[in-house]
């Protein structure tokens, strides 16, 4: 992956279907167009943190990213932690909404008046997970990058021209119905950071030609993301007000129905697109269970690599397995909402990370060294975007979600502390499986 990749991978992660479908959320708990558009540019400045990431990547170059880190800086079992909570639930649930997002926009052509069947979403999703090539992922990135860009640049373009026209009426008092409260704005934080989620590269640090290309991707790619953000956001409050915006199930097809008429048609597409080259960005990230795997905290069978293509297929395989068993219900929106505020607890575990090893592992070659302020300002920040919904709305479904996060210390414990002897039980599946997929273990392909 060189530094057009990486950027492409980053954009491509991070501009998903969030942008074009549900920016209403941001505007329904920041109460007016005003503080909509500051917290939209807020959280690409917060994005910008990620720039934590950049020294701990270049610093750490292993790929598995929060994984890694935490390995390094608090030990076997914090990384074990996160390593269960991202491999069972995060990770394939966060690809299996992303593919479904795919596939209702894929199928709804074909539907017309009418939703499509369950049975179709749920094929199309499946169809969207590619495991084959880490090549073939690579030119999709690209290619399905230049195609999200391109209806973002039209969208933002079209609402200039409109600006330029005097449709500023939603613009004219753009704070006058604000009324916010410490709840409402983590959780307008806390949705529109989560429409900037996405930046995985560190998740493949040993796949980069270059490991300084991590911090120049992050640079480049993110404060992209915020323009791209805050532009479309301008547009959509051109021609909708907030009352409007609100009430849209779509947003961007909303905006495309009223201004790109009879070129509509093209909105929906991009969001294809989009959504697709989101899902494969997604996919193409999901090799921590190949790390944790290497490191004794998962089976063995999926720390091996591919004798034909060098990549973690059984890794990748066992995501998208995962991935299907989400998309069997298809509706898990609860659920990672519920989840997500364990996303941003390892977030700012991660920056406190950077921190820690600033006293305890100064030996550590640092080619990049940002500010240890920015990691003080993430650690702050994600804490309080873990405490803000739970405050705002405590639930019982948060207890749980703490629940099954503890109760990985019980394998940890039985299988990694204790190293209860099982290799011999799973020596005949291990064996048939490297025959079935053509894998060896990481030093064997070496």
């Amino acid at each position: 992956v060189g530094l057009l990749s990486g950027i492409s991978l980053i954009v491509g992660t991070m501009i998903g279907s969030g942008i074009f479908i549900s920016p209403k959320s941001v505007l329904l708990y920041s109460g007016a167009v005003g503080p909509c558009l500051l917290i939209w540019t807020a959280c690409g400045v917060l994005s910008t943190l990620a720039l934590c990431y950049a020294e701990l990547g270049t610093m750490i170059t292993k790929s598995g990213a929060e994984y890694s880190y935490l390995l390094e800086s608090f030990g076997s079992i914090v990384a074990y932690l996160y390593s269960w909570t991202t491999v069972v639930v995060l990770k394939p649930s966060s690809f299996a909404i992303i593919t479904l997002s795919f596939a209702e926009y894929a199928a709804a052509p074909f539907y017309p008046g009418c939703s499509p069947p369950a049975l179709v979403i749920k094929c199309l999703a499946s169809a969207a997970m590619n495991c084959l090539s880490v090549k073939l992922a690579n030119y999709v990135q690209n290619v399905f990058t230049v195609a999200k860009l391109l209806i973002i640049v039209i969208i933002a373009v079209a609402g200039m021209v409109l600006l330029a026209q005097g449709k500023t009426e939603n613009f004219s008092n753009a704070f006058e119905t604000s009324s916010v409260s410490f709840g409402s704005i983590g959780l307008a934080f806390y949705n529109g950071l989560w429409a900037y989620d996405g930046n995985q590269l560190n998740f493949i640090t040993e796949e980069l030609k270059d490991p300084y290309n991590l911090p120049l991707a992050i640079i480049i790619g993110i404060p992209l993301v915020t323009v791209c953000y805050v532009l479309v956001n301008v547009a959509y409050f051109t021609v909708m007000t907030p009352s409007e915006l609100l009430v849209s199930p779509a947003v961007a097809v909303t905006f495309g129905d009223r201004v790109l008429y009879p070129m509509s048609w093209i909105v929906p597409l991009f969001v294809v697109f989009s959504t697709f080259g989101s899902a494969n960005g997604s996919c193409f990230t999901a090799g921590l269970a190949f790390v944790s795997g290497r490191e004794g905290h998962m089976v063995k069978i999926l720390s091996y690599i591919s004798l034909k293509r060098f990549t973690p297929a059984p890794a990748l395989i066992f995501n998208g397995f995962l991935s299907l068993l989400y998309i069997l219900p298809a509706d898990i929106n609860t659920l990672i909402n519920y989840f997500s505020f364990a996303q941003w607890f390892f977030y700012g575990l991660t920056a406190f990370a950077l921190i820690v090893m600033r006293f305890t592992r100064k030996e550590l070659h640092r080619p990049v060294k940002v500010p240890i302020v920015l990691a003080v300002l993430m650690t702050l920040v994600s804490f309080y975007l873990v405490l803000a919904p739970i405050i705002d709305k405590p639930e019982i479904e948060y207890l749980y979600c703490t629940v099954f996060i503890l109760s990985g210390l019980i394998l940890y414990y039985v299988f990694v502390y204790k190293k209860v002897k099982w290799a011999h039980k799973m020596m005949p599946i291990t064996m048939h499986l490297q025959l079935l997929m053509e894998v060896v273990p990481p030093e064997k392909n070496e």
